[in-house]
């Protein structure tokens, strides 16, 4: 029986969601498998990874072949490494302290490159948020001035037809105080 470390996908479509499983090769990619190793979400920036090197690293002993995508992720977590290393110490090249050291500086470097990711993509976001702010703010400023135009401009309009109305008014009362004199003069006469 060979034996594969590969994804299962879980989730709904669109957003997958991923066990990472020791699987026998002749099993559906959904179907049976031998032993869960852990997750993989994908939909996240950073991806969250959770897995339990120790158990992928018995697996990779016993023979497990891990795919293409699986591999990346062991990768990524240490587990090839530390299978590398537990050869290593097998062969005698180096002591189970050696070996358990250079994993951890290798953990503490891998930790501080991804907190330095963490922190440029929170950066980004926080420029891209200001930015976005910015933007709407002047759009903002804009639609108001416009606002204020338009209300001067009715304003005006307004201002307008009142001195238009009030001369009408003054000009319609001299027409008829003019009138009323005419007349007042005819009946004089």
């Amino acid at each position: 029986m060979s034996v594969k470390i590969r994804l299962q996908r879980h989730g709904k479509k669109g957003k997958p969601f991923y066990w990472i499983v020791a699987a026998d090769a002749r099993a559906k990619r959904d179907g049976r498998f031998l032993e869960k190793l852990g997750t993989y979400d994908p939909n996240k920036n950073p991806a969250i990874i959770d897995l339990d090197v120790d158990g992928a690293v018995k697996w990779l002993q016993n023979g497990a072949q891990p795919t293409d995508t699986a591999r990346a992720i062991l990768s990524y977590k240490g587990a090839m490494l530390k299978n590398h290393l537990a050869g290593g110490v097998a062969k005698g090249a180096f002591t189970e302290e050696e070996a358990e050291k250079k994993f951890q500086a290798w953990l503490d470097e891998k930790a501080g490159k991804v907190a330095t990711k963490e922190e440029s993509l929170a950066k980004a976001k926080a420029e891209a948020k200001a930015k976005a702010l910015e933007a709407e703010k002047a759009v903002n400023e804009a639609r108001t001035a416009a606002a204020v135009e338009v209300e001067e401009e009715v304003a005006e309009e307004a201002t307008e037809e009142v001195t238009a109305e009030a001369t009408e008014e003054v000009a319609a009362e001299e027409t008829a105080e003019t009138t009323e004199e005419e007349t007042k003069e005819e009946a004089a006469e």
